[in-house]
């Protein structure tokens, strides 16, 4: 496929490299991907520290000018946590002015608050919503009615808008009129790992976990799956890998509710070859949220050929369709006998496990969402 070179910015992630979230892992992707198509990408970083920790910051915090073709321009915060990322776009937006960019891509729904600024002085904009994040219940009030601006103003100035589920498609018709664009991420298959660092750090052997991986938020229902997972007489571990996000106090709450058991495993926010083991080696991978964009842990746990359990919002079943279990958003008892009976039935979780890696791979291509992208940036 031909393509005349562009000039592209990318807004609205904390850092790349990093896996601080789905948004990073989504710019990283495409940007790399652009690059290697003969495209000029620069990704404004946000200064600051990893969301599950200083310990977890590695090389995004190093001052980085280029990473993989890609050049990084850092924008400073002035102000640390509160208001931050409010500056961070202001600052980016204003500088994407100067850029001579053939288009702006700006992420979430926060950033796109500031969308209007490039806009208004004839730049090609494009807005990915990854999720309806005003509803999180990690925001107060304000936080929240500025994340629901910039939903507003993606939907009134961007030139294109681009959602990650049918779901959102339709909400985005019914709420603002305003037709979009259905483009999801995308998946490569990974290498699996035998469970070498995962045994040495903490016992963990293959088909001997259930995983759950993920930002310990309430919408992403852990406190569900505790609940049913304490409820079952099993040997098999329980699997917590992911870091607070903003949420100190439903991370205590979460220990509270997991104490005593010591089959379950808190592992903290993982990355590189421990995160490819946990993946290679889970018995069943459970995805139980109430609320998602567009779950990329749910592609990468297919990936590796996982078993996956998930709550039957639209964004996880229009992922998984008939090769996961799916039981009903928020009902304990259900998500309770569905795990009991995929524990105690093997040969159910070894059929879903030889549909995943094939169907998923097939069905998200990230070279198809850069094709579909890159038309978007260069529309007229």
């Amino acid at each position: 496929m031909s393509e005349e070179p562009l000039k592209i910015a990318m807004i609205g992630h904390k850092r790349i490299p990093s896996r601080e979230g789905g948004v990073e892992i989504v710019v990283e992707e495409l940007s790399v991907r652009l690059v290697a198509r003969g495209h000029t990408v620069h990704a404004y970083n946000r200064k600051g520290h990893h969301v599950a920790g200083h310990s977890f910051d590695g090389v995004s915090n190093r001052h980085l000018s280029e990473y993989k073709g890609i050049r990084i321009i850092t924008i400073p915060t002035i102000i640390p946590g509160k208001l931050s990322a409010e500056i961070y776009s202001l600052l980016a937006a204003v500088r994407v002015l100067f850029g001579k960019y053939d288009c702006v891509h700006f992420h979430a729904e926060g950033p796109c608050a500031m969308i209007w600024l490039p806009h208004l002085f004839g730049i090609r904009t494009v807005a990915t919503i990854h999720g309806l994040d005003w509803q999180r219940s990690k925001w107060g009030g304000f936080a929240s009615r500025y994340l629901k601006l910039g939903e507003m103003m993606a939907a009134r100035y961007a030139d294109e808008v681009i959602v990650l589920s049918n779901n959102l498609r339709n909400y985005f018709l019914e709420t603002y009129g305003r037709a979009v664009w259905f483009i999801s991420n995308g998946i490569q298959r990974p290498e699996s790992k035998p469970a070498r660092l995962i045994n040495e750090k903490w016992g963990l052997a293959k088909n001997e976990y259930v995983l759950f991986l993920g930002r310990i938020v309430p919408e992403k229902g852990l406190h569900y799956l505790i609940d049913a997972y304490r409820q079952i007489p099993t040997t098999k571990k329980l699997v917590v890998a992911g870091g607070k996000s903003h949420t100190g106090n439903y991370m205590n709450e979460i220990h509270e509710q997991a104490k005593g058991d010591n089959r379950i495993i808190f592992t903290d926010f993982v990355q590189g070859e421990e995160l490819q083991e946990l993946y290679s080696n889970a018995y069943l991978y459970v995805l139980p949220s109430d609320l998602e964009g567009m779950p990329l842990s749910l592609l990468e746990g297919m990936s590796f050929g996982n078993c996956c359990v998930v709550s039957d919002i639209p964004e996880c079943t229009e992922v998984v369709e008939d090769k996961a279990v799916v039981f009903k958003k928020g009902d304990v008892e259900d998500l309770t006998r569905r795990l009991d009976w995929l524990i105690n039935n093997p040969q159910v979780v070894d059929q879903y496990k030889a549909d995943a890696s094939d169907f998923i791979c097939k069905k998200y291509d990230w070279d198809d969402v850069v094709d579909r992208t890159t038309e978007l940036y260069g529309k007229k």
